[in-house]
């Protein structure tokens, strides 16, 4: 970790004071690219200040709810950075969700303003949002970030901004004194693959604590990433946009992502960090032409979300060699084990790297115990950036904060002799085959290694005979020709018997959830539809 790059950045008490600072520090760089619009700091001020003063014009206050229906851009950073400033709690809502995923979480968050597009992509959200308007549930205001092309009496955000004249600068000033470091930013809804999704409130403190570490890892200068995440994810809020904020950085926001547009980016932006998850570096180095790219601005490569196949990282060093991956989850804010930028394949392979010195990260048995070694253990952490708790679920929070504030992850690791964590999966996914424990990651990473495999998910199946059962699912690579039996024969020679998958499944696309991350809940459930 470079704790000198970590220490030349400004520790300030809320996120959104990072625009300010560098609108007075260096007002002329570029904030952000979206499209054909460049904003640089002062001009994202601006943009930002507007928006807050249109809020507290509406009567928005401290702990206010504010939703955004947006993909990735410079509408969604300006009206959480907007929000945030001023206290209110904001929420991203991912437009891949469908109505009834839109009333549930708005529901639950009560947004009293949300801003909203009517169009992405070649999706009309017209009736949606009527329905949402319809259903009430504390929401005052919608204003459209595009044209209101919908029977919905409401604003534009251009005429929502004219409220902003009746608001001073002092007021506005005086509604972020208000805000504390510990105050709630956002929301973020989990996924839900356990039950209704719950929503992770992370504060101001987390967000500057985690991106000022990460830089001692993403070790790049200056600081210039893309963004495709959906809205609704803390990669996209944290891991890239806050990150590039408390940076001083460039966010080059992609709307929706493609490879070749991505590729085209990482070019002609002059892009120094090309990072993402393993599926969209895959897509990417799968393009026909991916050679001709010219990637000399690159001077990191990283990734996060999951694990990354051997021949990934062998087509990665060919570009960099300076590699890094990270671990971290919603609740923990950012990152909370990294990397650092190595050539090394079997730490790059076979590891999530070592915590941050300033974090505190241990592993407990099922009795509560510090594991030695080699021994299998539940991931814990500890901080003053982790979650607060979620939103209207003291149940739930005390069932994953403890009393002496260790966060409990749900993720299963092991110590490695040289200090690094290797990662072996969720405990909800373990399971019992014969008597056995048996951790899908493990078995997952000798089935990537198999020529031909670009990516592979086992899930456990109940079963009569066993209690329960691996299945595995494996994405072929493009071109290839893959046989179940000789994947069986090369699972023999390298796991244990009662590891060895009992079905294997080939296909040539595995179903992604949309942060790119494999979704075992509807492969578990194909499986299970398949066989009534």
């Amino acid at each position: 970790m470079n704790e000198d790059r970590v220490n030349s950045l400004p520790f300030l008490e809320r996120v959104t004071d990072y625009v300010n600072y560098y609108a007075e520090t260096n007002s002329n760089d570029e904030a952000l690219v979206s499209g054909e619009i460049r904003w640089s700091y002062k001009e994202l001020q601006k943009q930002v200040d507007t928006i807050a003063k249109a809020l507290l014009a509406m009567g928005i206050k401290k702990g206010d709810r504010v939703a955004t229906l947006s993909p990735p851009n410079h509408h969604f950073w300006a009206t959480f950075l907007a929000s945030a400033s001023i206290g209110a709690i904001w929420l991203g809502l991912n437009p891949r969700y469908k109505l009834e995923e839109y009333q549930y979480v708005i529901s639950d968050a009560g947004p009293k303003v949300f801003f909203a597009c009517n169009v992405i992509a070649d999706r009309n959200y017209g009736s949606d949002l009527q329905e949402i308007v319809n259903q009430g549930n504390g929401l005052s205001q919608l204003v459209f970030l595009d044209e209101n092309l919908s029977k919905i009496k409401s604003d534009t955000l251009q005429e929502f901004c004219q409220l902003a004249d009746q608001v001073s600068d002092e007021c506005l000033a005086h509604a972020r004194d208000k805000v504390l470091s510990t105050d709630p930013a956002l929301i973020v809804y989990t996924s839900g693959s356990t039950g209704n999704p719950k929503g992770a409130l992370l504060p101001h403190r987390g967000l500057v604590r985690c991106s000022r570490n990460q830089l001692g890892y993403y070790d790049v200068f200056p600081v210039r990433m893309q963004n495709f995440f959906p809205i609704n994810h803390v990669a996209c809020v944290g891991d890239v946009s806050c990150f590039c904020l408390v940076t001083g950085g460039t966010i080059f926001f992609l709307e929706n992502f493609d490879p070749a547009l991505s590729m085209e980016q990482v070019v002609r932006e002059k892009i120094t960090l090309w990072g993402g998850i393993p599926t969209t570096l895959q897509m990417c180095l799968s393009l026909p032409n991916f050679s001709e790219y010219d990637l000399s601005s690159v001077q990191q490569i990283g990734w996060g979300g999951a694990a990354a196949s051997e021949d990934l990282i062998d087509n990665l060093l060919k570009i960099s060699p300076r590699l890094t991956s990270c671990y971290g989850l919603t609740e923990t804010v950012g990152s909370v084990t990294y990397i650092d930028p190595t050539n090394d394949r079997e730490i790059l392979r076979n590891t999530i790297g070592k915590p941050v010195p300033e974090y505190d990260v241990r592993l407990i048995d099922n009795a509560g115990n510090d594991v030695k070694d080699a021994e299998l253990g539940e991931i814990l952490v500890k901080g003053d950036f982790i979650m607060t708790g979620y939103w209207n679920r003291p149940k739930e929070t005390q069932e994953t904060i403890d009393e002496l504030g260790w966060l409990h992850t749900g993720d299963i690791g092991i110590w490695l002799p040289d200090g690094n964590l290797k990662l072996l999966g969720r405990m909800g996914e373990m399971f019992k085959s014969g008597g056995y424990n048996i951790y899908p990651r493990e078995i997952e990473q000798v089935l990537e290694v198999f020529p031909g495999v670009e990516m592979a998910a086992v899930i456990g199946v109940s079963d009569e005979l066993y209690g329960e059962i691996g299945i595995a699912y494996i994405q072929m690579q493009s071109g290839q020709n893959l046989k179940v039996k000789d994947i069986i024969q090369y699972c023999k020679e390298l796991l244990a018997n009662y590891k060895i998958p009992k079905q294997i499944f080939i296909t040539k696309q595995l179903p992604l959830l949309p942060v790119g991350k494999i979704d075992k809940v509807k492969l578990k459930s194909d499986y299970i539809s398949s066989r009534l």
